[in-house]
Order: C-alpha cells, then structure tokens, then sequence
C-alpha cells in the first residue's frame, strides 16, 4: 500500500508527501501515547552539587547518564523555595499559594504529623488524572503535604486520597531528630525559649517555696500549690511535643498503616530502593507512575557505611553519592524489564541547598553553584534554580540543552497530557506543556512570566523577553544578610519572608540574568537604557496576577501547623505509639 501511495504523482499528493519528508524528526507525534513515568526528586540538592551543572568534585555518574542521553533544562525554577510549597506546586500545577500551602508567618512548611493542615482534597494532583487514565500510581519517599485533618485515621492529606495506589516512605520529612545521635533540629530555637521558660517558671516556684518555709515571703500554700501546678502543666504542654519529636514525626507508613513508629534509620535507604524496584517489577506490564521522593540529601543525611567517606566533600557529598548510586539501580530496573524505551525519566530537586546548614564546623547543606542565596530564600536564584532533566530515548533528543525558563509546576501538563488526560478547566494552572520544548519542535518555554514567593509575599518576577532573548529579574524584596555579604542568613538559620530580617526595594532591583546569572550587579536607570520600561511592564503584569488569586483556606496557619494528639498517627495505643513491621 506505501508502495503504491509513493508512486501515485497527483498535484495534491505530491506536495503533501514533499512536506511530511521536511519535517524536523523531533516534531513527529510520539508512537508511544501512554509512556511509564519515573519521577525523580531530590531533597535540598543545590544546583552545584551535580556534575552536569558542573561540580567535578561531587561523583553522579548517573545522574550525568540522564543529562548525555535526554534533555539537561539549565534555567528549571522551584515554585517555592522550601519542601511542603514547593511540593504542592509540584503536585498541583499551580503556585502554592492558590492551594492555601505558602505561609503568612514563620511557619513556612508542614511542622508535625498531627498538624490539622495540609494539600486541601479539592486540589487535584497529576497522579489523581493517571489514575483516571488507567496508570499504576506510586510514591516512594517523601510526603511532607500534611496526614489528616479532624480525627486520626481520617488521613484526608494522605497521599493515597490524593491520587497514588501505593504508597511507602514518610508522611513527614527527614530532620536530624530521627537521628538519636544528631543535635534535634526541628524549632531549635523555640524550644530553647520554652527549656529556659519552664526553668524560669520552676525557679521562681522553688524560691517561692523556700521563701515560705523560711519565712522571709508572706505566701499561702495554695498559692504554691498553684504555682507548681502551673509549672508542671506548662511543662508538660511542650515537652509532650517536643520532647518526642522521634516518635511523633520520624515514622514510616505503607500506605495507612504505620511499619515503624520511630524510624529504624540504618535501614531507611534500603527499604525505599527496594519498595521502588518492587513497584516497577509488579507494574511492568500495564502503564505505571513512580515518583521517588528522595530523603537524600535533607539532614541528617542519612547514608550507609559503604558510602561513608567516599567523597571529597564530607558527609554531604556521601550523601549526594549515594542518592545517585540509587538512581543508578533503579535506572538499571528500567533497563533490566526493557522499559527503558518506553519510560519517561525525570529528576529535579525540590529548591536551592540549605547554605547556613552547619554543624560543629561540617558543612550539611548544598552548593548552588554560581547562584546567589540558597534554601529559604524567594527571590535569589540559588533558593530557586534546581537542576532538570528528562530522558525518553527516541522521543526526546539525546545530550541537548535547553536555557529557557521552565518550572516545577510544569510536570503536571506534561505527564497529564502523555497520559491523554486533559487539566482541569475549573481553576488557574500556571504550568505549561513542556512537551514541545522537550522535542524541539519550538524554540522558547511558554513562560514569559515566573512569579517567585517566599511564603505568600512576593520577592521578585522573571520576565523572558522572547523577541530580545533577555530574561530580566526584578527584585522588591530580599533577605538581609548575616553577616553582610556572607550571602545567607547564618544568625538565624534560615532567612525570613518579611518584618526586620528583609529589605524593601523601590525601584525595584534589576538584573539581566543572561548577561549576570549570580544577580551580581544590579542595574539602574543611568545604566540600563530599558530600565523604567521593564519594571513598569513588570508592574502591570504584577496587577494581572493578583487578579488571578482568590482566598483560600490557609493550611500553615498557626493553628493548623500545632501538634494536636488527637491527629497524631498512632502505631499502637496513644500515647504508647511504638512499632516495628519491618523488624519482625
């Protein structure tokens, strides 16, 4: 029949035909229409700390293999520059704050297990349309987008309520409490205040009481009683959180039922590696998606003694080694049931490393490379720019590199439409389809705006200006360095959002990144010709957005993030909650 078809010489076919042989080969509908999907997110990972993007320090032979045999994205942005948001945006498509996941205060991510707040159910993730669309859901990994909301087993944040048939790994994250050995972690500095407060309270009841039994203070003992009372109550009240941190928020979960009640953290990397291939091995023969949530390499960057000491960069870079020895394996899963041709390969990291993560002189945190600014930080591309590869061979072209500004949100589109799902209609999405980028069969990312938020205010705006190639970045707030010029925030951990720890820009900072990528020199009105046209176009396109938003429920409210034992997940009786599955 093609014989015949080519020999057939009308003036209409003809120039058909001549036009179908000119087409450019990445242009071409895929044969493949519902590929698998493997999802790689590292935790915490800076851009620099991956030989692709240049650290030659650091070995990730097989990370590299992804970027030499797919597509290496070298301007992919977080939507947010910490877990919980930048995760919901991952997962939804759309800017965390829309979904309620960006915080108005200090508490910017998911704080316990038995906090009330967490991805609302009227979101809808990518997995939730795969999973209409006939595919396998699974995560392995990190959850970190909230447990339940009203009862203990009503696990309406749950990731099998949000579209995955299976799931294994931590409802919470990684912190160095799970790790008896680490200095504890979470709300270091709080719980200072609160030891020396219920130290202060006892003080002034023990002098109170001898006072009394002296003589020297006039003071009833029902006073006294009371006092104590108070003290013991105020203590209580803290330390029935904080004081067991391990148990309450280090546990393992397949799928509602709690395997460890604390983690058993020797055993954590194994397990995930093994829950992953597992999951590829029973799924091999119909469409499936995996999303492979790492815990590397978040602290206290758990990693196995035959890893320990290999690279030049402590135990961080050890981390980093291991992370990509387990993309290796699972890659070499894919491989090994020949799905490697049919399986979309994904890996990215969820924002910047951590800069001011110290400890004892070691160095825990990431490198962003030539980025300003780090983790926490909205505006700065550090606490933003992630690295981003996709590899589909035969799809996607082999070694090509892509500087078009692209972002986390835009999986959703992607995967869905590969799926042959549509995105929802009925609210905003601010991912775009990557699919034709990816292929090459256009040469700029449908973004011309990237709004970049630190919690729920706005830092700074990226506009690509297509018909120059200049991709200009302004800055209305940034984090006031400490000390100055050490580029992070090292007095405090972490820097803020907003109040005395920020500065106010007006005009705005502006920078031309593709001429000044480490936002190094700002440029002004005497020095830059388009100055007063850009921020003034930024301006209104700031006006447009804020249209977009509506109110939403906030999920890190104060009184959502608290530990509430009546949402604590329980492996057991509460308050007796300990088990081991897996050990037995």
């Amino acid at each position: 029949a093609s014989f015949s078809l080519l020999c057939f010489r009308s003036p209409l076919v003809t120039p058909l035909i001549f036009g179908l042989l000119l087409q450019a080969p990445f242009t071409q509908p895929s044969p493949i229409t519902q590929p698998n999907f493997v999802l790689f997110l590292a935790d915490d990972l800076g851009i620099g700390d991956v030989g692709c993007y240049g650290n030659d320090t650091i070995r990730t032979p097989n990370i590299d293999s992804l970027a030499k045999e797919g597509v290496k994205l070298t301007q992919h942005i977080a939507a947010a520059p910490l877990c919980t948001p930048s995760r919901a945006a991952f997962l939804t498509g759309r800017y965390p704050l829309r979904s309620g996941m960006d915080a108005i205060n200090d508490y910017r991510v998911i704080f316990w297990n038995a906090g009330s707040g967490g991805l609302p159910p009227n979101e809808t993730t990518f997995a939730k349309i795969l999973q209409h669309q006939g595919y396998t859901t699974g995560l392995i990994g990190k959850w970190h987008q909230g447990v339940n909301c009203e009862s203990r087993n009503d696990h309406c944040h749950h990731p099998l309520k949000h579209g995955f048939d299976y799931f294994y790994g931590m409802p919470f994250t990684l912190i160095s409490d799970c790790q008896p050995t680490e200095t504890p972690e979470m709300d270091r500095a709080f719980r200072r205040k609160l030891w020396l407060s219920t130290q202060m309270i006892g003080l002034i009841t023990l002098t109170a009481v001898l006072g009394r039994l002296t003589g020297l203070i006039s003071v009833s003992w029902k006073t006294l009683t009371c006092l104590a009372g108070f003290s013991l109550l105020f203590f209580i009240s803290w330390f029935s959180s904080y004081g067991f941190v391990r148990y309450w928020n280090c546990i393992m979960m397949r799928n509602h039922g709690i395997t460890e009640q604390p983690m058993v953290t020797d055993r954590t990397t194994s397990l995930i590696l093994r829950e992953s291939i597992s999951f590829i091995e029973r799924n091999k023969h119909k469409p499936f998606l995996l999303f492979l949530s790492f815990l590397h390499s978040h602290t206290p960057l758990l990693t196995t003694e035959k890893f320990l000491g290999r690279s030049r960069h402590g135990l961080y870079g050890d981390n980093v080694e291991e992370m990509d020895w387990m993309v290796g394996q699972v890659l070499d899963a894919i491989d090994k049931e020949g799905l490697k041709d049919t399986t979309l390969v994904y890996f990215a990291s969820d924002h910047g490393g951590w800069l001011e993560r110290q400890e004892g002189g070691r160095q825990l945190g990431g490198w962003n490379g030539i980025y300003k600014g780090g983790k926490a930080m909205g505006g700065w591309e550090g606490g933003i720019r992630v690295p981003g590869i996709f590899r589909w061979p035969g799809v996607f072209p082999a070694g090509a590199v892509i500087d078009e500004p692209t972002s986390l949100m835009d999986i959703y589109p992607t995967v869905v439409h590969l799926a042959g799902g549509t995105v929802p209609q009925d609210r905003v999405m601010d991912g775009r389809d990557l699919l034709p980028l990816l292929r090459g069969a256009v040469a700029h990312s449908e973004h011309e705006f990237l709004f970049h938020y630190c919690g729920v205010h706005l830092h700074a705006v990226r506009w690509h200006q297509k018909d120059t190639g200049a991709v200009w970045k302004a800055h209305y707030v940034t984090p006031i360095f400490s000390p100055p010029g050490a580029g992070g925030c090292y007095d405090r951990g972490f820097c803020p959002c907003f109040g005395s720890g920020v500065t106010h820009h007006e005009p705005p900072l502006l920078f031309e990144l593709s001429q000044d990528p480490s936002e190094a020199k700002p440029l002004s009105a005497d020095t830059e010709p388009l100055f007063d046209t850009v921020i003034r176009r930024i301006g209104e396109t700031i006006e447009e957005h804020r249209r977009t938003l509506t109110p939403v429920p906030e999920q890190l409210s104060v009184s959502n993030v608290v530990w509430k034992p009546w949402l604590q997940p329980c492996c057991g009786t509460f308050p007796f909650c300990w088990c081991d599955k897996e050990g037995d």
